[in-house]
């Protein structure tokens, strides 16, 4: 079972989704955003628009999160992507903590020396989105003139950095904020890890299994002079230290080297991977299967994963093997118990979450016709310290929905958080609302004044 696609969630600029300040719990403590290019709550919201929109590629059909998709973890469900131009060579890899990490490398060849440097890879790629400037594709200015002809990129530009100048730079900064603020804490190894000292203490809130898995993966494995392990556990946590789960820098290698749709081809220069967080559906199956070729997983399980550095095949002719995996020169051999890799598997499960898949500040905001789901900024946002104030209440409502206002208004538009319009009501101020009707969630209440043209927008809670 994988989770519910999320339904399109409403922009409102005048009340931001946080981005910038979420909660990270203290034993996670490393962060690789650069100084240079911090998350912002505009950044990130002009960067999750631009991750969504298929005009960034050449035909308006592909768009990064056509590969990266929240339901998957922002993985794609299908083995390799396909591009505007037929498919790539390598299987998406999720997009989960990606500051949350010493790796500042990015692609599993690590070709990008930053996440801002990747972003234009796969727009300028011909196959990918096509604004290559070659065989007869368009180049990037097309892409920036695109850009510049929509209403409400002039306006999230101009929100976000100043003014609207729509440039490489901006577009690599606000998408890298976007990503680096897809964040995920809340597993059930999160809530075992808060309540204990470090990793090494048996967690409480997890069964017999998932604490022998956590201790294998933990311990290092002793090998004697051939690669056999006479002691010890896997050894996983060399690579993937916990409790980020991220890929240690020096890694080499796995000894996965095969090429997708090739049956003798290999690639040696596999070397980065993403955090181990939020590997699976709830059936404990990879979206679209493990490894940069997806050559693991769908069929097999993450038990095929483990299989493979259980015993790892010959490796004589890869020169980037990573050392950890040919102790003594030769390629190891675990020896896992059944126990032992039921129970890698079963710790392995753990590390996924909830919040990531179905969180609304990370989903599509444009509806299924390609519209864009936005209250603009047109006034200053209503809060306590204004000296113009609308007031709500109560909050949440039940049914009628009383406002006291010394703000002139005729109109409220209220609107639902999937950005449908729900109804449009003319009315004065300081009447109330019959919400009698509305089923229960969150809603938007836009407030209009047509003979001066301000917009006040306010968000109000139905039980």
């Amino acid at each position: 079972m994988t989770f519910p696609i999320v339904n399109p969630s409403i922009i409102d600029l005048n009340s931001l989704e946080n981005y910038a300040n979420q909660v990270i719990p203290p034993y996670i403590t490393k962060d690789n955003t650069p100084p240079e290019n911090p998350i912002t709550d505009k950044g990130a919201t002009l960067g999750r628009v631009l991750f969504y929109d298929k005009k960034l590629s050449v035909n308006n059909s592909i768009s990064c999160a056509s590969c990266h998709q929240q339901e998957a973890a922002f993985s794609d469900t299908e083995p390799v992507s396909f591009g505007v131009n037929g498919t790539t060579t390598r299987h998406s890899p999720r997009l989960i903590n990606l500051r949350f990490g010493e790796e500042t490398k990015f692609f599993w060849d690590e070709r990008a020396v930053t996440l801002e440097a990747l972003i234009f890879e796969p727009i300028e790629d011909h196959i990918e989105m096509g604004f290559s400037g070659t065989n007869g594709q368009p180049s990037l200015d097309s892409l920036f003139n695109r850009l510049s002809a929509e209403n409400y990129y002039q306006e999230l530009f101009a929100f976000a950095f100043g003014d609207t100048e729509i440039n490489q730079e901006r577009i690599e900064k606000a998408i890298a904020q976007f990503m680096r603020s897809i964040q995920s804490f809340d597993s059930k190894y999160d809530e075992g890890r808060i309540a204990v000292a470090n990793d090494s203490v048996p967690f409480t809130n997890f069964s017999t299994s998932e604490n022998l898995g956590k201790k294998i993966f933990l311990e290092k494995p002793v090998f004697d002079d051939f690669g056999h392990r006479i002691a010890g556990g896997a050894g996983c946590a060399q690579c993937h230290n916990p409790p980020e789960f991220d890929i240690d820098p020096e890694s080499g290698n796995n000894g996965i080297v095969g090429v997708f749709g090739s049956t003798n081809e290999k690639d040696f220069s596999i070397t980065r991977v993403p955090t181990l967080r939020d590997l699976t559906d709830d059936s404990n199956t990879a979206f679209g299967g493990f490894m940069h070729n997806a050559s693991m997983g769908e069929i097999s399980k993450i038990y095929g994963v483990i299989a493979h550095y259980n015993s790892i095949p010959d490796v004589t002719d890869n020169p980037n093997i990573d050392k950890r995996l040919v102790p003594n020169g030769h390629p190891q051999q675990l020896h896992l118990t059944a126990s032992e890799s039921i129970g890698l598997a079963h710790f392995l499960k753990t590390l996924k979450g909830k919040d990531v898949f179905i969180n609304p500040k990370w989903s599509n905001p444009f509806d299924e016709n390609g519209n864009l789901n936005m209250i603009p900024l047109t006034t200053t946002s209503v809060d306590n310290t204004s000296k113009e104030t609308i007031l709500l209440y109560p909050n949440p409502v039940d049914t009628e929905l009383s406002i006291q206002s010394d703000i002139d208004f005729d109109e409220v538009q209220i609107i639902a958080n999937n950005g449908r319009l729900i109804q449009r009501k003319s009315i004065n101020s300081n009447r109330p609302i019959d919400l009698s009707q509305l089923t229960a969630g969150l809603y938007f209440l836009v407030f209009k004044n047509h003979s001066t043209q301000q917009v006040y927008s306010q968000k109000i809670m139905v039980y």
